[in-house]
């Protein structure tokens, strides 16, 4: 067998989990760091579908951690996009370099802190992962919190730790706009409370859960909550907490449940449509989750958040169709969201749609003409368009 077979066959069984498969091809002279034709290594395969046991050794086995692929992106800021907390913990003993940016010039804290993941945006705080770092859209983690959060439970608690960590509220977007005025303009008064570092709401209860949560101490805050319940049952920050804890000790259909409870009480709390979306993308329902997604949605489908997110994980399925159908009824509703143009032109150009690529990115530089990263990947697709009609 030629080596380039044992190395794909190296990258295949590391995506799909296959650790004793990985150990006998690497043991036959497999190369660890050998690269697929879109850049991967095995690493950065096994951490996109989150195969714990695999990335751990692998990195043991000494494999690059801050490789870079087609896109740019290393397997650090792979699993800090994709809220595998535990894959990106392992990895800052490897020498990941946490001020490492990806295509976009963010962070690993940009996007976990745009998608909610919760206990990633701590371990990125925790790293010393820059927190006013600023991406090439012009957002720090707290403008993305903000501006594409909701300003609901699980945002008003990523944009606390931001906000304690040192995150600057003043600090303005491409258009002027600081987090606080953003936050004004779209509502969220729980957030703005926060961004002004007024905590003082909140109940001892939900202070010491928070403390617990992160200190990984998720059994004891589970017992906190039980015991609070008991007084107050229908307190829905109860149910999120405690379904987040369950989350991170994998008991997942436990936290489904918990989400679930907490709809009965109240079916208009949407949020808990996306908990539970989140959850099931932790378990790799992909399928389940979107049905999630699409509930919310059915329930609110003026409201942009839910459908956002969906066009996310949808692209993040690699279903770039199915994102650029999504962020067309995102358009549809707010026609100068230049960032959902922006979204879009990268579906299209991962379909190979080149001149619409271009169109839609152009509609993003009308916005913002004076942004370089969209004229970069304007430049780019024109390249990749010549390129086809060369063939």
């Amino acid at each position: 067998m030629e080596n380039k077979y044992l190395n794909m066959d190296l990258i295949y069984a590391s995506e799909s989990g296959d650790l004793e498969g990985a150990k006998r091809l690497l043991h036959e002279g497999a190369s660890i760091d050998f690269k697929d034709e879109n850049g991967r290594t095995a690493l950065m395969a096994a951490t996109q579908k989150n195969q714990i046991a695999v990335v751990k050794w692998l990195l043991e086995a000494g494999s690059d951690v801050n490789t870079r692929d087609i896109t740019q992106l290393t397997p650090f800021i792979c699993s800090g996009a994709n809220g595998f907390h535990e894959i990106l913990s392992m990895m800052l003993n490897y020498g990941a370099n946490v001020k490492s940016v990806n295509r976009f010039g963010g962070t690993a804290l940009l996007p976990s802190s745009e998608k909610g993941y919760l206990k990633t945006v701590q371990v990125c705080i925790d790293a010393g992962v820059p927190v006013n770092h600023v991406n090439n859209l012009g957002w720090s983690a707290l403008l993305e919190s903000v501006i594409l959060g909701n300003g609901g439970r699980l945002y008003s608690t990523i944009i606390e730790m931001l906000v304690k960590a040192g995150a600057d509220v003043n600090q303005k977007d491409r258009d002027g706009k600081s987090s606080i005025q953003h936050a004004t303009e779209l509502k969220q008064d729980k957030v703005v409370k926060v961004l002004n570092k007024d905590f003082t709401e909140e109940n001892g209860v939900i202070q010491s859960v928070k403390k617990l949560y992160q200190k990984n101490m998720f059994e004891e805050a589970i017992k906190v909550i039980n015991q609070a319940m008991e007084h107050e049952p229908n307190n829905l920050d109860h149910y999120f907490f405690k379904g987040y804890c369950l989350q991170e000790l994998k008991l997942y259909e436990e936290a489904l449940n918990e989400y679930k409870k907490a709809l009965v009480i109240n079916p208009d709390d949407l949020d808990f449509y996306f908990y539970s979306a989140n959850c099931l993308r932790l378990m790799n329902k992909p399928e389940r989750a979107l049905i999630e997604y699409n509930k919310a949605i059915d329930l609110n489908p003026k409201e942009t958040f839910y459908r956002y997110h969906k066009s996310n994980y949808l692209r993040e399925l690699g279903r770039h169709e199915e994102a650029v159908n999504e962020m067309n009824k995102l358009l549809s509703i707010k026609p100068h969201r230049y960032d959902f143009s922006f979204h879009k032109a990268n579906s299209l150009r991962s379909l190979g749609k080149h001149q619409e690529a271009i169109e839609a990115i152009e509609n993003a530089i009308e916005h913002d003409p004076s942004n370089p990263l969209y004229h970069l990947h304007k430049e780019q697709s024109i390249e990749l368009l010549k390129k086809l009609k060369d063939l």
